[in-house]
């Protein structure tokens, strides 16, 4: 026979009361913390998307060299493909960050004909075949606030972006009359403040459509400049959590870089659709 004493009985009847008011207790905290509610259905907790810019761009190059800078003009070189990713993270219901990277590279060989005066010193001539090499590595990451919850949602972000730039030139040329091929290149990278709004319209939760506008702009230092970038296209997701992405965008460079007679500038517009495998969660 088990014999149990009574401040044994008592200490576990006090441990018994303790512990199922501990339970009651968390219930009831649990029911009056407040849940998370559901976003709009135009807005997703996760997203991470894979693609291309499909463009067709058109640059104007200028690399300074001691005698002078050589200068492209404007030149189509014809559509280029770039890889580009992005991802999307909703912190709460309202506020998210963004992310978005893309490389831009070029290269070009043709004819070209320029002169240059530079003073005193005489005058650059350049002719018969000239090579443009360009290269672009951007990146930029926003903190946004989204106003509304229905299906309309606008999007007003404030961040920071990341831009290298790799510019270089060589052509045939002639100084004071001496015939001799020509180059130079010049690189350079910059963090700039970053502006973005954009507008989310869910038609279904499977079916959405955007717009989206940002501006990248730094004064001063050595390389300076602006990045500007429009868009606007539609999500469809057959499954669930795997969709596609189907958007028209313009972005236009302008970025300068001073460094006396190394002095670089590089001018690019580029216009065309993006594709994208798109996941969310």
């Amino acid at each position: 026979m088990l014999l149990r004493s009574r401040p044994f009985e008592r200490t576990a009847r006090i441990a018994a009361r303790g512990a199922w008011g501990a339970v009651v207790g968390t219930g009831f905290l649990l029911a009056a913390a407040p849940a998370l509610a559901d976003p709009s259905p135009a807005l997703d907790r996760f997203s991470f998307s894979v693609g291309a810019f499909n463009a067709d761009p058109k640059f104007n190059a200028s690399v300074g060299t001691p005698y002078g800078p050589l200068q492209s003009g404007d030149i189509k070189p014809g559509r280029v493909t770039m890889p580009r990713v992005t991802a999307d993270v909703l912190l709460g219901d309202s506020q998210g960050i963004s992310f978005d990277y893309y490389q831009y590279k070029r290269d070009y060989t043709g004819n070209v004909a320029n002169t240059t005066s530079f003073g005193n010193f005489g005058t650059l001539n350049t002719f018969g075949n000239a090579s443009v090499n360009t290269k672009l590595d951007f990146a930029k990451l926003s903190y946004k606030w989204w106003i509304g919850s229905g299906n309309t949602v606008l999007g007003l972000g404030a961040g920071a972006a990341y831009y290298r730039a790799t510019l270089g030139t060589s052509a045939l040329a002639s100084v004071n009359g001496q015939v001799g091929t020509l180059s130079n290149s010049a690189s350079d990278n910059a963090i700039a403040p970053l502006l973005e709004i954009g507008v989310r319209h869910a038609i279904t939760p499977d079916l959405r459509l955007f717009a989206d506008a940002s501006g990248v702009w730094k004064n001063g230092g050595s390389f300076h400049g602006s990045i500007y970038n429009a868009s606007a296209g539609v999500e469809w997701f057959p499954v669930k959590n795997i969709g596609l992405v189907l958007s028209y965008g313009v972005t236009n460079i302008d970025l300068t870089r001073d460094a006396g007679a190394a002095d670089a500038r590089l001018k690019v517009r580029l216009q065309g659709p993006s594709a994208f495998l798109k996941a969310r969660f």
